[in-house]
C-alpha cells in the first residue's frame, strides 16, 4: 500500500487502525499533507474533509459521540490547531476521546519568524489527558513508539478524553513509500477502577430517603432496567434529565416544572438523606440551588471523573464504577427497607404540573418560544436524534417529558453555543440510516453556520431554528434581564437575517412567525423533504413573560 514515506506517520496510522479509530476528520493544510496521503490510501479509514477547524472538531465529536468510538481530527500547523480548543474543551468535560494529530513545523524553526509556526506543543494544557511531541526522525525510537502506543490506548481509559500528538515534520512532505498493510485492529475494553466498595455504600443508604440523580450520559438501557428495579422502592425517587439516555414513567424526567411546585414551606419534606448522582452535566439550575441550600446527608457520585464530582459542596463518597454494578449489586442484595414513601410525594406534585400543561396552550395565545417546543414535543417522529444547542434550547426542552424513542444529545460540557450545529451534522454523517433534528437559537446558529459549508450535507438533518433576534436566555436570568445592559452586552440583540444566511450556503427555508401557522408548519415540516430548514419568529419581549404564565399556571391551586 502506498503511503507517506514518514516512520512516524506510518506509525501513528498503524496505531490507529490497531485501536480501531475508523473516522479521521481533515482540515486542508500543506503541513499534514503526510497524514492525509497515509490514511487516505488506506481503505479501512474513513476520511471526511472539514475545511472550518473549529468545525471540524464539533463535527468529529458529534460521530465519536453516537458512536460511542475514538475519532482522530488531523490538521496542518498554526492558528488551525488553535480552532480545536472549544471542541477539545467539551470532549474533555464529556470524557469524549479524540486523538487530536496536530502538524507543526520543526522543532529549530519555532518562535524564530517563519510562518504558521505557533508553540503548539501542550497547547491545550490541562485539557487533554496526555500530549505527546514527535520529531520526524527517518529511524523511530523506541521511546517514541512506546509513548505513541501507550498514550494512544488511554483514550478508552476511564475517565476517557482527549489526546494531542504534535509531529513536528520537516520538508519534503508529499515523498511516499509502499509499507504491508497487515495488521488487526483490536478492541479495548478496559476495566474501571472501584476507589470505594459498593457494599459500605449500600449500607450507608438503605432504609433512607433517597435521590437517583441522572445527569447527561449516564447509561444505556441495562442501567435503564436497573434503575426502575431500584425505584420500585418508595424510599426511592429518580430525577431524570432527557440528555441522560434513560427513560421511564416511573421518574420525574421534567426537574425544573415539578420543583417550581414545591411549597417553599414545604423544602423540608423533599429533602434526601441521600443522593446518588451518576452521569455527567445537570442542566437544571434549580435543582443545583435546591442541594446547595439543602444538602443530603450524603453525597454519592458514581462516575469514571476525576473532577467535576462535588457539585454541590456536600460529597461523601466517589466510586469510580459503572453505575451497572453499582445498581445491580442493591438489586440482588437483601431488600431495601421500605420505611417512607417519599416517593409520592415528589411524582404527586410531578404528576399535577404534567396534567395542567395542555391547558395551559390550549388558551395561551404568544408566538412565543415556549409555543414552538411545546409543539415541537408533540410532533417529534419516534427513533429521532435530537441535538439542542445551549442556553435557552436546552432548558425549554427541559420542561416537556421525554420521549423514550428519541436520542437526546446536546454539548453540556462546557455548554457553550460554538459548536451545536457542526456537532449535529458530524452525528447525522455517522448515522446516515436516522432522523436528526437540530434545534438551535438565532445566536448558536449563525455563529455556527459554517456548518452548513459541509458538503456533502446530511440529508437525514433537519435544522429548525427559534428567532428571537438575540440571546433570549437573559431575558430569563435574574439579574441579567433587569440590567442596562441587557439589549447590547448580554442578550446581543441584532438584525442579522437567518433566512439570508441559510440561502447564501444553498438552503431553502420555512419561516413562521404567525402563531396559527406554527402547529402546521412543525407537522408539515417534520415529514417532509422540501425544506432542511424551519425558522420561528417569536416575541423576544413576550418570550419570558410567556414562561412566567407557564410557571405560575403550572403553581396555582
Amino acid at each position: 500500500m502506498k503511503t507517506s514515506n514518514k516512520s512516524i506517520v506510518q506509525h501513528i496510522v498503524k496505531q490507529c487502525k490497531s485501536q480501531g479509530i475508523r473516522h479521521i476528520v481533515f482540515s486542508p493544510g500543506s503541513r499534514n499533507a503526510p497524514f492525509a496521503m497515509a490514511f487516505d490510501n488506506d481503505p479501512f479509514f474513513k476520511t471526511h474533509i472539514i475545511h472550518d477547524e473549529r468545525v471540524a472538531g464539533f463535527y468529529a465529536l458529534g460521530i465519536a459521540q453516537v458512536l460511542n468510538e475514538a475519532v482522530a481530527v488531523c490538521c496542518t500547523s498554526g492558528s488551525a490547531v488553535v480552532n480545536y480548543f472549544p471542541a477539545i474543551t467539551e470532549a474533555f468535560y464529556r470524557k469524549i476521546p479524540l486523538l487530536v494529530i496536530s502538524a507543526d513545523r520543526p522543532k529549530n524553526l519555532i518562535n524564530k519568524g517563519h510562518g504558521q509556526t505557533i508553540m503548539q506543543d501542550e497547547i491545550f494544557g490541562k485539557h487533554v489527558k496526555t500530549f505527546e511531541s514527535f520529531e520526524d526522525l527517518n529511524i523511530l525510537q523506541n521511546t517514541s513508539i512506546e509513548n505513541c502506543n501507550s498514550k494512544m490506548e488511554s483514550l478508552y481509559q476511564e475517565p476517557k478524553g482527549p489526546v494531542h500528538f504534535n509531529i513536528h515534520l520537516e520538508e519534503p512532505l508529499y515523498e511516499t513509500s509502499i509499507v504491508d498493510n497487515g495488521f488487526i485492529p483490536k478492541k479495548n475494553n478496559i476495566p474501571g477502577n472501584h476507589s470505594e466498595s459498593i457494599r459500605e455504600v449500600i449500607k450507608i443508604i438503605n432504609g433512607k430517603k433517597t435521590i437517583v440523580l441522572c445527569g447527561q450520559n449516564s447509561g444505556t438501557s441495562e442501567l435503564n432496567n436497573e434503575l426502575v428495579q431500584f425505584n420500585k422502592n418508595t424510599n426511592v425517587l429518580v430525577l431524570n434529565e432527557n440528555t441522560s439516555g434513560l427513560c421511564d414513567t416511573g421518574y420525574v424526567n421534567c426537574i425544573d416544572r415539578t420543583l417550581n411546585a414545591v411549597p417553599n414551606e414545604q423544602n423540608e419534606a423533599f429533602i434526601p438523606e441521600i443522593l446518588i448522582t451518576i452521569g455527567d452535566a445537570i442542566v437544571s439550575k434549580k435543582i443545583k440551588a435546591f442541594f446547595i441550600q439543602n444538602p443530603p446527608e450524603h453525597h454519592v457520585s458514581i462516575n469514571h471523573s476525576n473532577i467535576g464530582i462535588d457539585l454541590f459542596h456536600c460529597l461523601g463518597t466517589h466510586l469510580k464504577t459503572n453505575p451497572i454494578d453499582f445498581f445491580s449489586q442493591i438489586n440482588n442484595s437483601d431488600p431495601v427497607r421500605n420505611t417512607v414513601n417519599f416517593e409520592a410525594k415528589w411524582k404527586a406534585i410531578d404528576l399535577k404540573a404534567k396534567d395542567r400543561i395542555p391547558q395551559f396552550f390550549s388558551t395561551e395565545n404568544s408566538a412565543t418560544d415556549i409555543q414552538a417546543f411545546y409543539l415541537l414535543n408533540e410532533y417529534l417522529n419516534n427513533d429521532t436524534v435530537l441535538h439542542l444547542a445551549n442556553s435557552s434550547v436546552v432548558r425549554y426542552m427541559q420542561l416537556f417529558d421525554p420521549i423514550k424513542s428519541v436520542a437526546y444529545f446536546a454539548n453540556r460540557g462546557t455548554s457553550g453555543i460554538d459548536g451545536s450545529m457542526s456537532t449535529a451534522v458530524g452525528s447525522a454523517i455517522a448515522l446516515p440510516h436516522k432522523q436528526h433534528v437540530f434545534i438551535s437559537g438565532d445566536v448558536s446558529f449563525i455563529y455556527d453556520s459554517n456548518a452548513m459549508w459541509v458538503r456533502p450535507f446530511p440529508k437525514n438533518l433537519k435544522i429548525i431554528i427559534i428567532n428571537n433576534y438575540g440571546g433570549s436566555i437573559f431575558r430569563i436570568i435574574d439579574g441579567a434581564k433587569t440590567s442596562e445592559q441587557l439589549e447590547n452586552y448580554f442578550e446581543a440583540h441584532h438584525q442579522a437575517d437567518v433566512r439570508e444566511i441559510a440561502k447564501g450556503f444553498g438552503f431553502s427555508t420555512v419561516e413562521i412567525e404567525k402563531l396559527k401557522d406554527y402547529e402546521n408548519a412543525v407537522s408539515h415540516f417534520l415529514n417532509s423533504d422540501k425544506h432542511q430548514i424551519l425558522i420561528f419568529k417569536t416575541d423576544r419581549i413576550e418570550n419570558p413573560l410567556a414562561l412566567n404564565r407557564l410557571f405560575k399556571h403550572l403553581n396555582n391551586d
